[in-house]
């Protein structure tokens, strides 16, 4: 159920050193505004649901969703259980949303979950009604087609309400199947020390019977962790899951059955929190290993030589390892115990002035921490970009998830250093899992200067970047493009080529923003009683 650690190697030719900054244009975006029948009802979080994990996985949640297998067409659900389609054709004559199916009544569920949808293909959508239930649906091909109604195949109540994270379709075998990933936020009777609550992931497999005149549940895997994944998506053709989250995950339970989970062979730690915790000055790194409890000075493991770095305990696997982002002089180098619960590293640099966005390249399991000179040097850096304080300094934040290619997984963009880069899943390449396909330059920087931004997202051909706040603004981040006039820098005295454009759209509706959908061509901004589609590209 894991895998080891890949690098993310940035492919720097789609860097740009020499960027200056976002150029504010007064430019208008075309705006139009589709009035709504019926509202979009906000599921409002409960007293009960109390918790971070809460917020994040429903009370952020996107209620638009845009269809990746066809341009321009986006969905969501009604107050009165109605699934609305609008397709986009000709922005001066939009329409209304059409319905293409109708959940039923909700059965008095105590606590309901805003209902999710998915569109796996191009002809199936897997939905949830909020209170636990799992629609899989013939849709016919969309596009042309939008206004059909949608076939129930699958209908079954899978437990306590969740919303559906990802879902794709296949053939295998000759068996048509459908794999769709489930999230939910429980009560944990077994978890005294925290929130009280636990985050589980289930994967269910739903295949084709007698010749696909039925649907049935094949597997059902169970996956439990602490706290709601940035990222998780299902490999193409169901051979596997990927789970980007702040605290690890392990599959509890395969068709209701408990997994026993085998020990590694590592000391016990904790191994849900992070097991080491670095920060950096413009000479040097320090590390905090957490080490097991009642270690002495005799049983450490310590080797620092060609670059790498081995932190461990006589007798166990190695805590800390492999090939450190930068060289530094072993001589200079060197570690000592603290308070008999860690060892701490100091590490000297070889190329003094240089920022470390990683410490290994790969292992996400450390925490970075931004000391008072790295976070001064860097907003000096910065200055320029935003007048806004500097937010959220953390090397590799998540971002965003945005559906590139509907025949791939699922892209996450990650901040790396103050650029939002874009990566691109691929299982199928074991030795280059992670490609950097995209940057979006100084968005790492910009968006965590943006308190009041609720969503994030980009074009699928990356030709621009959108953050939206809770009420009204939206931001529009354009790439670099040639500019007609001749103009001058006039600190560095050199003609610029490229201007990169920053525009602001302001909402004409004082209702939050439910949702936040972007195509190659449009914005969609989703509210309680509106549908608002920005002309952001003529392409």
């Amino acid at each position: 159920m894991s895998s080891p650690n890949y690098s993310l190697k940035v492919n720097r030719e789609l860097l740009d050193p020499n960027f200056e900054s976002y150029r504010l244009s007064l430019d208008p975006i075309p705006s139009y505004n589709v009035e709504l029948d019926a509202a979009v009802e906000e599921v409002k979080l409960k007293e009960t649901q109390y918790t971070l994990d809460h917020v994040r996985a429903f009370g952020m949640y996107n209620y638009l969703h845009l269809d990746p297998w066809y341009p321009d067409s986006v969905f969501f659900v009604d107050c009165k259980g109605r699934v609305l389609n609008l397709t986009v054709t000709l922005d001066t004559a939009l329409g209304k949303p059409k319905e293409v199916f109708r959940l039923s009544p909700d059965g008095g569920c105590e606590e309901p979950l805003c209902p999710s949808l998915s569109l796996p293909s191009a002809s199936w959508a897997a939905l949830s009604d909020g209170t636990g239930r799992l629609y899989l649906l013939r849709t016919s091909q969309r596009g042309e087609n939008s206004h059909l109604q949608w076939e129930p195949q699958f209908n079954q109540q899978m437990g306590e309400p969740f919303v559906i994270l990802h879902s794709l379709a296949h053939v295998q075998g000759g068996v048509h199947s459908l794999e769709v990933l489930l999230l939910r936020v429980q009560k944990d009777p077994q978890e005294s020390k925290g929130s009280g609550f636990s985050v589980t992931l289930e994967w269910i497999t739903v295949a084709a019977q007698d010749q696909g005149k039925r649907y049935e549940v094949r597997t059902r895997r169970l996956l439990t962790g602490k706290s709601v994944p940035h990222y998780a998506a299902l490999e193409p053709q169901g051979r596997g899951l990927m789970v980007a989250s702040e605290k690890p995950f392990a599959c509890t339970h395969l068709d209701g059955k408990a997994v026993e989970t085998p020990a590694d062979g590592a000391p016990e730690v904790g191994a849900a929190d992070p097991l080491y915790f670095w920060q950096q000055t413009a000479e040097d790194v320090t590390v905090s290993v957490r080490m097991p409890e009642g270690f002495s000075k005799d049983q450490v493991q310590f080797r620092l030589a060609g670059g790498s770095l081995s932190v461990g305990v006589q007798g166990f696997a190695p805590i800390l390892e492999g090939a450190l982002h930068a060289a530094v002089d072993p001589e200079a180098s060197a570690w000592v115990i603290k308070d008999n619960k860690s060892l701490e590293v100091t590490l000297q640099k070889l190329e003094e002035g240089s920022t470390w966005p990683e410490l290994v390249p790969g292992d996400g399991r450390g925490e970075y921490m931004v000391s008072e000179e790295q976070a001064a040097l860097i907003h000096e850096r910065l200055t320029y970009l935003t007048v806004d304080d500097l937010v959220n300094l953390g090397s590799h934040q998540y971002l965003f998830t945005v559906d590139a290619d509907p025949s791939e997984m699922p892209c996450l963009c990650l901040r790396h250093d103050v650029d939002a880069l874009v990566w691109q899943p691929r299982p199928a390449q074991p030795d280059a899992m992670w490609e950097h396909i995209a940057t979006f330059n100084a968005l790492g920087y910009v968006q965590a200067s943006k308190r009041d931004k609720k969503f994030s997202t980009c074009a699928p051909d990356f030709s621009y970047a959108a953050l939206g706040e809770c009420l009204r603004r939206t931001f529009i981040y354009r790439q670099p493009a040639p500019v007609d006039t001749v103009l001058f820098n006039r600190k560095q005295g050199r003609q610029v080529g490229q201007v990169a454009k920053q525009q602001v759209a302001s909402l004409d509706s004082a209702d939050p923003v439910l949702g936040f959908r972007a195509s190659n061509e449009r914005l969609f901004v989703l509210t309680e009683k509106n549908l608002f589609v920005l002309k952001v590209n003529n392409n």
